[in-house]
């Protein structure tokens, strides 16, 4: 865009935003300045500062979320995966024949990653959880002498109660269940509001985890179309619940595993409002809640509910570390039920674990850790971004995450994500193939990427490869 004096006005602000994004002054996530306050400083109209940012919106630089304001996006040539309504009726869960294969091959540490949930090692505040872990083994050596019968260690619930007042809700430490990890939460959750045969929303694509959940306990499951910015459509979803008698849904509003999205407050206010009318209880995964783009996290769905019918389940793993498997969950007015079914299915947690948490909360060196990872992300994600356009075949569309630690990318119809798996995993290259994001094997030519690890040549090499395989498979 050329910028001169007898360029409109409109133009040349957004020019100079658009300047300050390719220079890297405004990172992705970044919230520019409001629209009346941008007007006063530059003398204009706030019909100008509009234009402007529709301007840029247009284009892709920046996005409107609502109730909040104009943040950067990813400036990509790339677009954003196609959104297909699929109508789908409720079915039994078989096996992913491709999960052994995966869980496998995550393990070896020789592999580059490029398909993990979580950021790499380094990010995670493992010198610091290692200092309290001492200072916990040497004041209380006997510390694991005993079970931490659910709920759990009182510490650490005092804590997760206490930060409920940050994101709208009151918590009190004794509705609060300690589990491992949010995958148990989640599975607890199912068992307290479904029954065998019954039948489970939830969004497409969706995490493996929660499918497994599903198929361990003889339920059914409806997959609802979910649009890569959007969420579920609620008239979708109510039309399901009537039909089917949909006993639960389970859904990731802040930003989902794998699409990347941070839903706004009316899709909250309305599902929570859907659940209250029909009685079906909402179980959340709000696990990545913590790093969402921004200097304001998110308000969980949670906050909205009235009546108990939401159960939050969260987790510690993906922001402190995976091998500490803390996770809980406020189970609503199903509470009771979820530390009954904790204790028959694993007695406890890992007592260390929870103690070693709850110390971290207290010290003020989480929200300290939480702000380095957000602020860190968004140069991650322009990365790999950038790399996923230089590399990979014509006809790549890839997501805008507004947070966490995933991309979601759809590649040309003819590449198998599965073959693409194999391939990459003799090249010693991991990546997460998007068939198991469906019980029904929808995105057979997707892949999950994590942006969470630190940018390297390694990393740049191995999705340098990951686009030849692909280009190759796409022929």
């Amino acid at each position: 865009m050329v910028k001169d004096a007898e360029s409109p006005a409109y133009l040349r602000i957004a020019h100079d935003i658009e300047t300050q994004i390719s220079h890297g002054t405004l990172h992705v996530g970044d919230k520019l300045p409001s629209v009346r306050a941008l007007s006063r400083y530059r003398a204009v109209s706030i019909s100008t500062i509009l234009a402007s940012y529709f301007w840029l919106e247009n284009r892709s630089y920046i996005e409107a979320r609502p109730r909040s304001g104009f943040y950067v996006r990813i400036p990509s040539s790339v677009p954003e995966p196609q959104f297909r309504h699929r109508e789908s009726t409720p079915r039994n869960i078989e096996l992913l024949p491709t999960l052994e294969e995966l869980l496998e091959a995550a393990n070896d540490l020789s592999k580059t990653n490029l398909g993990a949930s979580f950021p790499n090692a380094d990010l995670f505040p493992t010198a610091k959880l290692n200092k309290i872990i001492r200072r916990i083994t040497h004041v209380n050596p006997y510390h694991s002498s005993r079970y931490h019968f659910p709920p759990g260690a009182e510490e650490l619930r005092q804590q997760i109660a206490k930060r409920s007042l940050e994101f709208g809700c009151s918590f009190s430490p004794d509705e609060i269940v300690v589990t491992s990890g949010a995958i148990e939460a989640i599975a607890l959750s199912l068992r307290a509001v479904a029954s065998s045969g019954d039948v489970v929303a939830v969004e497409v694509p969706v995490h493996f985890g929660v499918l497994q959940a599903i198929e361990s306990l003889g339920m059914k499951v409806i997959e609802m179309p979910t649009h890569h910015r959007h969420g579920i459509d609620a008239q979708y979803l109510e039309r399901a619940i009537e039909k089917y008698k949909v006993k639960a849904c389970v859904v990731m509003p802040n930003c989902h595993n794998p699409l990347g999205y941070v839903l706004g407050e009316d899709w909250k206010q309305a599902v929570a409002e859907l659940s209250s009318k029909y009685n079906v209880p909402i179980i959340e995964n709000d696990v990545y809640r913590d790093v969402a783009f921004g200097e304001r996290r998110p308000k969980p769905l949670k906050a909205y509910d009235r009546r108990g019918l939401v159960l939050l389940c969260s987790s510690y793993s993906k922001v402190l570390g995976p091998g500490f498997r803390v996770g809980w969950v406020h189970g609503g007015r199903f509470r009771d039920y979820i530390e009954r079914a904790k204790f028959r299915t694993s007695i406890a947690a890992p007592s260390l674990s929870e103690l070693t948490i709850a110390e971290y909360l207290k010290s003020g060196g989480y929200d300290r850790h939480i702000r380095r990872i957000r602020n860190l992300l968004p140069d991650h994600l322009q990365a790999f971004s950038r790399a996923i356009v230089k590399y990979f075949p014509d006809g790549t569309r890839m997501t805008r995450p507004a947070g966490g630690y995933l991309l979601w990318v759809e590649l040309p119809k003819r590449v198998d994500g599965d073959e693409l798996f194999r391939i990459a995993l003799k090249r010693n290259i991991y990546v997460m193939p998007g068939s198991v994001f469906s019980a029904n094997r929808r995105y057979r030519n997707y892949v999950r990427i994590g942006y969470g690890v630190l940018w390297s040549p390694a990393v740049d090499k191995a999705l340098l490869e990951v686009g030849k395989i692909a280009a190759a498979l796409a022929k």
